[in-house]
């Protein structure tokens, strides 16, 4: 994650609002909600900070820390029973020799393949730290998302879990992944969840999708369905969400760029705390959010474990929601 970017109080929320009222067919959410925990995903936490203390303090792509990282999602997610590739793709460095990557990509082995719900974090780190809630903290979360529901869930439309190379770089990895897409491939993905800073030490709870002046902030149409989907869940957690403009630093851009719908969460990287966020979440005011961003001391050791389990919540409750329904994105 990069540029932070303003942000507005959804109207009518409150700073505790009552639970929504459940979807219709709600119990396969309800189950995955109660299942996903933040101690669960604080084992990827541990491992992927455990990887970047092995192989010289980071997990930058390309390098050793990254493709460690990478053999450790796809192995979780090969024994949670997803179909489970490492596609490449090729980058050039700075002397101009090419450089190939590995994203990983899971889908279920149930839902219909025609109609598919992707969730997607960068796998990356920056070269200057581990890189733990910039974003192993959206990998964990999605991690423990995907292996409470297993690869073959109850779920009328398939899931596709992502996790991509090269964010720090240039968002290289999902731009490469969303380009490698037929046109049929690209129509059979309903929307893009993406989970870029899930823990922030100083948090707040932000949601994208369809909030914004303009078409590049709001996200293609759909978003506003996606977005008001995270709002709502989050809420459920008790956690009140600031709605902000989509901007071209994390993966989502690519997804935006192809029209499909998209939302997204993050807890706030390099900009200082308000007095009403202080007073609305918590933390304190004048601070950054993530004083710790793109540095060596973004460690396990100051990930907000509350704050990662509300955003596991959300995006467990979300993923759900959009997986058993026959209308999506319906108003």
């Amino acid at each position: 994650m990069a540029l932070f970017i303003a942000a507005a109080l959804l109207p009518g929320c409150t700073a505790r609002p009552a639970t929504p009222p459940a979807p219709p067919g709600d119990t396969f959410r309800a189950q995955l909600v109660e299942q996903v925990t933040a101690d669960g995903a604080w084992v990827h936490i541990e491992a992927l900070q455990s990887i970047a203390d092995a192989t010289g303090g980071n997990r930058a792509s390309p390098g050793p820390g990254y493709d460690a990282s990478v053999d450790h999602v796809a192995g979780v997610l090969r024994e949670a029973g997803f179909d489970t590739t490492t596609p490449v793709f090729t980058l050039r460095s700075d002397d101009r020799r090419p450089i190939t990557l590995r994203n990983v990509v899971a889908q279920t082995r149930t839902g219909d393949p025609e109609r598919v719900v992707v969730a997607g974090a960068h796998l990356d780190s920056v070269p200057d730290g581990p890189g733990i809630n910039d974003n192993a903290s959206g990998v964990a979360a999605l991690l423990e998302v995907a292996t409470r529901m297993g690869g073959s869930p109850p779920t009328t439309n398939a899931v596709r879990f992502a996790f991509w190379a090269a964010e720090e770089r240039n968002l290289d990895g999902s731009a490469a992944y969303v380009e490698s897409l037929s046109r049929s491939e690209r129509r059979a993905i309903i929307l893009y969840l993406n989970a870029d800073m899930a823990a922030s030490p100083n948090a707040g709870y932000f949601v994208q999708g369809g909030f914004g002046d303009e078409a590049d902030e709001t996200g293609p149409e759909g978003s506003e369905v996606v977005g008001r989907t995270l709002v709502e869940e989050l809420a459920a957690t008790g956690a009140t969400a600031e709605t902000a403009a989509f901007d071209d630093e994390s993966d989502h851009d690519a997804f935006i760029e192809a029209g499909i719908p998209t939302g997204g969460v993050f807890s706030g990287a390099d900009n200082a705390k308000t007095d009403a966020q202080a007073a609305r979440w918590g933390g304190r005011a004048g601070v950054d959010f993530d004083p710790c961003y793109h540095s060596a001391c973004d460690r396990a050791e100051g990930i907000d474990r509350r704050v990662l389990d509300d955003f596991t919540d959300a995006l467990a409750g979300t993923v759900a929601r959009f997986a058993t329904a026959t209308d999506p994105l319906a108003h």
